[in-house]
């Protein structure tokens, strides 16, 4: 006879299944499907970053700055430097100085940024500093594209790294070499956008696609009145916009989250040469067709090889030679059928069967297809 479990043990096993119950679900049952937010697939056209860029020097340097006599235009620049502060040095005067290094320094201006607003700049060494960590960016003008100064730099720097040398080694974590000035520039001038001007607002879309330009027009016009949005082409919507900052302000706030329902991307198959890293997405399939994949390996072994002259000659001498052995290496290749219609697991599946390195995907993926057998666009980063 059985002895009937307490009621804890009772409860506590109830629990540990339907803990299992939910952890297994997860893997079975569908996600709710999720529809992006207009803000996600376009941008307003003008609203943008803008890179700014200087020239400057950081000084307070623990002697590890640049050597002057390397990097020449450091020592310019301090002697301009020294101009502009009343003081005059010598005519052919060699400064030695260690605790200086030249840097360029970058900084991105977001959109409606106003002076007074103060951003983040990086800051990178220009010569042969080894650290420039301790160090303080003295005043750098930063300019745009068009020339104009649109920030000032200046701060200490922050250097994510640490580094020590003594009696001929080193120990180094991180770089040492780049920094940042957080809050270090101070905006001095503003960059017009076209948000108030004119009556109508373009909307640019991230990819060209122009079912989602469809989408993105018939989204807004039901939102906000027919005839509010019209899509010129796969790329770029238009929008007539209210009248008044405030207006257009509360309108763009309105329909940036309007959800969209997007159709699949086209079939794609993104491979990057360099990394051998190969991306493909769900839309990918493949016509019947057979894959082969073998590996050819090439080996080279020199040996040295002492050759002597006889003991009865005269006037010989001893020579060193080397006797190369090449080793050609075939791995048998393997053959699979794949069906029409395959979908990306299935394709997935039967090369990593096959024992394909990224490289070896690189090739089999471009074979497919030039053969017509790969429905898909690649493309190579």
């Amino acid at each position: 006879m059985l002895t009937p479990l307490p009621t804890t043990d009772k409860l506590i096993r109830a629990l540990i299944i339907l803990a299992t119950l939910m952890a297994s679900a997860a893997l079975w049952w569908p996600a709710p499907a999720h529809a992006m937010r207009l803000k996600e697939v376009a941008s307003v056209q003008g609203v943008r970053f803008n890179q700014l860029i200087g020239y400057g020097l950081v000084v307070g340097l623990d002697g590890t700055g640049d050597q002057t006599t390397s990097a020449p235009f450091t020592q310019q620049s301090i002697n301009a430097l020294l101009q502009q502060m009343g003081v005059s040095v010598p005519p052919g005067t060699s400064m030695q100085l260690k605790n200086v290094a030249a840097v360029m320094v970058t900084a991105q201006l977001p959109p409606f940024a106003q002076p007074g607003q103060q951003i983040d700049v990086n800051v990178s060494s220009l010569g042969n500093s080894k650290s420039l960590r301790g160090g303080m960016l003295i005043a750098t003008p930063l300019k745009g594209a068009d020339g104009q100064i649109y920030a000032l730099a200046q701060g200490n720097l922050i250097v994510g790294g640490a580094g020590a040398s003594a009696a001929g080694s080193k120990v180094q974590i991180n770089h040492l070499s780049a920094g940042r000035v957080p809050e270090g520039a101070t905006v001095e001038r503003a960059v017009p956008t076209s948000l108030n001007q004119g009556d109508t607002l373009q909307l640019d879309l991230n990819s060209n696609d122009y079912n989602t330009a469809r989408e993105v027009a018939r989204t807004i016009n039901r939102k906000m009145g027919e005839g509010t949005a019209q899509a010129l082409d796969g790329r770029v919507v238009r929008v007539r916009m209210p009248e008044g900052s405030d207006a257009r302000v509360s309108f763009l706030a309105e329909i940036e989250n309007l959800p969209l329902e997007l159709a699949a991307p086209s079939a794609k198959i993104v491979i990057n040469a360099r990394t051998g890293s190969v991306v493909v997405n769900q839309n990918v399939t493949l016509n019947a067709c057979a894959v082969a994949h073998g590996s050819l390996s090439v080996t080279i072994s020199t040996t040295p090889v002492i050759s002597q002259p006889s003991p009865l000659s005269s006037g010989g001498t001893t020579v060193s030679k080397e006797r190369a052995d090449i080793t050609i290496k075939q791995e048998p290749g393997s053959l699979i059928q794949l069906p029409a219609g395959t979908k990306l697991a299935d394709v997935v599946k039967a090369l990593n069967s096959l024992g394909a390195t990224p490289q070896d995907l690189l090739a089999i993926l471009q074979a497919m297809k030039t053969a017509g057998a790969l429905n898909a666009e690649i493309e190579v980063i």
